[in-house]
């Protein structure tokens, strides 16, 4: 019946799939290939504006009369294009607005549809397809819902000694050691071990339970607990989403029947958005408002607003909240504004990041987990603006990037392992990526706190270009222990620069170390945390 019909409306029985070249060649051709393995056994054509794409059997149109015409009798049962400023994607929507298939940067596919009216357009606005369906709390009809982290692995470690007993409440597992947060905590407990027993909860991964590394060995009892799910757009609540991804009654009844137990001299809360799990000692390990008020200074967005107007609302009333405040930096005690805010400055250890000679190249380091946004923004801003002006003058430098776990989450676009770029996700030792490394880059756009991987550099003495915010707070001076340059010129001229001169940054990084041995050794740092609790 329905193949008479249209016969009788003159098109063809069998619908076609016609493609749409809005985007990159290899896009389209990746487009291609994954829908005609979808729909083997319909008639595929691609719609290329201008010229034929080699090996696709395309229709070269001018505009949507020329289309028609080329189409005749065919009837369009899909419409697969690539999301963009296309021409294309203009008349994709005019000639079959009910059989549209997006593809976003990503490779997502999506099918725009009225009646997902909502979802569609976050979908054409770049949301990825995960959250494409996130709706608030509140929202009646969410298709998902976020849930609150209650399971838990308790880890035995040491005995207690009658020392003061103290908790940490941490938003992971100071183990491995892939990002500077981890390293700090990590090496803030070891320091604490010396006179406090220590009893640490947090969110882990799954698995992280099998290997907990050394922690426990400096740790009477560390909990465990899942990670949450949080399923909701970031700019659905009041507070700072991050806060309500955090937020578990399990973990607070936990910590609060252990405190009955064991009577802690005090709880210390790692990073603002567990500021609700304690009124002691809130480790600011960046000033959270000051990043967001960064990025809006840059983007005048309401959502940078909303971001950074959120975060100041939580973060400052927090801060007043506790007893004590640590900062990492003089500029981050000034920002938070409170009296009761002290400097303990993040450090390095020493006895691990141990200088080795330099080996002659042009290799380029970038450490950075990609799950703190504000690594993000300093890579793209490296890769996309300084690197090429590097390799226009020094066509044979290398760049080796240290991503962090699971990398390709927090930036999808992200470049993979290629000629002169290698990717690594999680590395589980850096100290060798530093030890062949000619030039340390530190180009950060938006900062707060103090960049350990600068530490790292310093310690095992290798040169860095930094921007100004990616070594602030560590009493660095351009041209005598680092490079500054602000901007993609300035930049590159660093790299250009100390990537010609050995003996200008080995003179540098000699510099730098010896700063880092004098002023950043954990040991100190640990010691001045120590008659903190004391006080308290």
């Amino acid at each position: 019946m329905k193949r008479w019909l249209w016969r009788l409306l003159g098109k063809d029985a069998e619908a076609i799939v016609l493609h749409f070249a809005s985007g990159e060649e290899a896009r389209v051709r990746a487009m291609f290939e994954e829908i005609r393995l979808l729909e083997p056994g319909r008639e595929h054509l691609v719609v290329c504006w201008g010229r034929a794409i080699d090996g696709l059997p395309c229709l070269v149109v001018s505009g949507w009369g020329d289309l028609r015409r080329q189409l005749g009798r065919r009837r369009v049962g899909l419409a697969p294009f690539l999301l963009g400023s296309h021409p294309l994607v203009r008349l994709a929507v005019l000639t079959a607005p009910r059989r549209l298939l997006a593809f976003n940067a990503r490779g997502e596919r999506h099918h725009l549809r009225v009646a997902d009216g909502i979802a569609s357009w976050l979908f054409w606005r770049g949301v990825p397809l995960d959250r494409v369906w996130l709706r608030p709390a509140w929202w009646p009809w969410a298709r998902e819902r976020s849930r609150e982290s209650s399971a838990s692995i308790p880890l035995a470690g040491r005995a207690l000694g009658g020392r003061p007993r103290v908790a940490v409440v941490s938003p992971y597992f100071p183990w491995p050691l892939g990002h500077g947060g981890a390293v700090r905590i990590y090496s803030m407990l070891r320091e604490a071990a010396r006179e406090f027993d220590v009893f640490l909860y947090c969110f882990a991964e799954p698995g992280a339970e099998k290997n907990p590394g050394p922690v426990m060995e400096f740790l009477h009892q560390a909990v465990l607990f899942e990670m949450p799910r949080y399923r909701e757009p970031r700019w659905a609540s009041l507070l700072p989403p991050e806060v309500r991804e955090f937020r578990s009654r399990a973990l607070a009844e936990r910590l609060a029947a252990d405190n009955a137990a064991h009577d802690f001299l005090l709880v210390q809360a790692e990073y603002t958005q567990l500021a609700p799990y304690t009124r002691d000692v809130l480790v600011e390990h960046d000033v959270t408002f000051d990043l967001y008020q960064q990025v809006f200074e840059k983007q005048w967005r309401f959502a940078a607003w909303w971001d950074w107007w959120r975060w100041w609302r939580f973060e400052s009333r927090a801060a007043r909240r506790m007893r004590q405040v640590v900062v990492m930096a003089e500029k981050d005690r000034q920002k938070l504004g409170v009296e009761h805010a002290t400097v303990l400055a993040n450090g390095v250890d020493l006895s691990r990041f141990v200088p080795v000679p330099e080996a002659r190249g042009q290799r380029l380091l970038f450490v950075g987990s990609f799950r703190h946004f504000p690594n993000v923004t300093a890579f793209r801003f490296f890769y996309e603006e300084v690197w090429p002006l590097v390799l226009s003058v020094l066509p044979e430098a290398t760049l080796e990037v240290v991503a962090g776990p699971d990398h390709l989450r927090y930036w999808p676009e992200a470049p993979a392992s290629g000629g002169a770029v290698t990717v690594h996700g999680f590395v589980g030792d850096v100290v060798p990526l530093y030890e062949r490394a000619n030039v340390v880059l530190s180009p950060t756009l938006v900062s707060a706190g103090t960049n350990l991987k600068v530490l790292e550099a310093m310690a095992m003495e290798r040169a860095v270009v930094s921007t100004t915010s990616g070594c602030a707070g560590l009493g660095l001076r351009h041209g005598e222990t680092v490079w500054i340059g602000d901007g993609a010129a300035a930049f590159a001229e660093g790299v250009i620069t100390l990537l010609h001169d050995p003996a200008m940054r080995a003179r540098m990084a000699v510099a730098a170390r010896r700063l880092a041995v004098s002023s950043f050794d954990w040991t100190a740092i640990g010691e001045a945390q120590a008659e903190m609790w004391r006080e308290l």
